[in-house]
């Protein structure tokens, strides 16, 4: 299969592309399951012939050891809240596939194939958001994977939740039969966490990549100088993001005619020549002028996240590991999620400083002292009577103090459990969630920005002037959301925009 990239997740994810254990990783993993199959004789190995946790030192009888891999599976069936979301939830299952597949897990074959089985026919675990704490990685959460795997619990099929035997039934797919330690390599690992990681991060491309393009068009709305983003002033600053930030801005707005160059404003004598009061402003405000410094560390933490995500994917993140190579089994912490938990966390901040951006832009349009453009609220019709985008602003201020607060870190939010076997835990699945969550917030006042600019861009009349990826940014909006004229509820609307940026790719970087 190769290295499972965030790439190769996006297609999986948007269902144009699959997951199939090639004859290389079926190779591998029996022969780590018939390595541990005879090493674990006559030997103590964890979680084989041991109980779990604090509980590892009690000795468990040959007779018992498969009932233990279900005792196991059975007693951290037991999360709470809501389900995650199928697609999520299916990508949560790959992650483990892929990372069990490396072959240093000692699972069984037929285990993996039930597992890859499930993922073919479109039978998604029910997975309930509340439950790991990151340490001995996911366990509950994947125990509900697990729980459904043989059998029992609930899964998403053909659009309903439904008992995971009627889906079996229906596919005649078969469950699985926990053998050695199944049960221990099904939970013990960060393939939920990592999982909801993947998806935060392909929607969270998605949303840089617009507020880069907004942030482009707010300085046009403005007809803004454009030494901001040029290519000498921030290669002054050493910062990759930021120069690659401003690239892309002077690539959106190339093909334009609005945007003013110093040198033929207030560089020109003649222009203010007896001026004792500049009319035309001098510098734009922060969330126009410093775009490439406020987006330049978000992209730039977009890719370490990535990168540290992907090798988590592809790692063994669980305990014991197998290595047939020195054929020996290593016992450590593998499963520990901090990885992911910090990383989530500073994916989370880095959205959630976007957000605050996106709506001091909204403000920015809304508020016609501060833009000296545009009407109040962007208001097409009578001024008291009729209202404009007031009541949207209030939805990007609410939603975008909900993300400050997500943001607090959940990294250094231990607490120990497990009769502080698990001392120091990551919380790292709390983290992915929340960062999903804050996310989805900033779609939500991305949509309210684009309709903005879109409603402010009808004013100005000018749209021909405009560069062309304003205009087929002006068109994409429009295509959802009509011109706000008298006052109707748009709520249909941005509903339907935030759906369609979510299923558009928006591939600037």
């Amino acid at each position: 299969m190769g290295r499972l990239t965030i790439e190769k997740i996006e297609e999986i994810f948007d269902r144009s592309g699959s997951y199939q254990m090639d004859e290389d990783q079926k190779a591998r993993v029996e022969k780590s399951y018939l390595f541990l199959k005879d090493f674990s004789k006559d030997k103590v190995i964890y979680g084989i012939n041991t109980g779990f946790g604090p509980m590892a030192q009690y000795r468990i009888s040959d007779d018992k050891l498969e009932q233990l891999q279900y005792n196991l599976i059975h007693s951290h069936s037991n999360g709470a809240g809501q389900y995650i979301e199928e697609e999520y939830a299916r990508i949560i299952m790959i992650c483990r596939l892929n990372t069990l597949a490396l072959g240093f897990s000692g699972v069984s074959l037929q285990y993996l194939e039930t597992l890859e089985r499930f993922i073919e026919n479109d039978i998604i675990s029910c997975i309930p958001v509340h439950g790991g704490v990151g340490a001995s990685g996911d366990l509950v959460q994947l125990a509900h994977v697990a729980h459904t795997l043989i059998g029992h619990g609930q899964v998403y099929f053909k659009g309903e939740v439904v008992d995971t035997a009627v889906a079996l039934e229906s596919t005649g797919v078969e469950p699985a039969a926990l053998m050695l330690r199944d049960g221990l390599g099904a939970i013990n690992g960060t393939s939920c966490m990592s999982g909801i990681a993947a998806v935060n991060l392909i929607k969270a491309k998605k949303l840089i990549g617009w507020a880069i393009h907004t942030s482009s068009i707010m300085n046009e709305l403005t007809s803004s100088y454009d030494d901001s983003f040029s290519s000498e002033l921030n290669a002054s600053k050493l910062h990759k993001g930021q120069q690659k930030v401003a690239g892309i801005m002077r690539d959106l707005l190339k093909d334009g005619s609005v945007l003013k160059e110093r040198n033929a404003h207030l560089f020109n004598e003649e222009h203010i020549k007896g001026q004792e009061y500049f009319s035309e402003k001098v510098q734009e405000y922060y969330s126009l002028r410093c775009v490439p410094q406020i987006i330049g560390p978000v992209l730039e933490t977009w890719e370490s996240c990535k990168r540290i995500v992907e090798d988590e994917v592809n790692s063994a993140n669980d305990n014991p590991i197998i290595c047939t190579d020195t054929q020996n089994v290593y016992h450590g912490g593998n499963f520990h999620g901090d990885y992911i938990a910090l990383e989530m966390d500073k994916l989370k901040i880095a959205i959630t400083k976007l957000t605050m951006l996106m709506e001091r832009q909204v403000n920015f349009l809304m508020n016609s002292k501060l833009n000296q453009i545009f009407p109040p609220f962007l208001n097409m019709e009578k001024l008291g009577f009729n209202f404009g985008l007031q009541g949207m602003q209030f939805t990007a201020v609410s939603t975008t103090a909900e993300n400050q607060t997500l943001s607090n870190p959940v990294y250094v939010h231990s607490i120990p459990n497990n009769g502080d076997n698990q001392d120091i835990v990551s919380m790292g699945t709390n983290a992915a969630v929340m960062t999903q969550k804050v996310i989805d917030n900033s779609f939500e006042v991305l949509t309210i920005l684009m309709i903005s600019i879109a409603q402010a861009l009808d004013l100005t009349n000018k749209i021909d002037l405009k560069s062309s990826a304003t205009r087929s940014f002006y068109n994409f909006v429009r295509e959802e959301v009509p011109t706000l004229k008298e006052d109707i509820s748009l709520k249909t609307h941005q509903e339907e925009l935030k759906k369609k940026l979510l299923n558009t790719e928006k591939d600037l970087f």
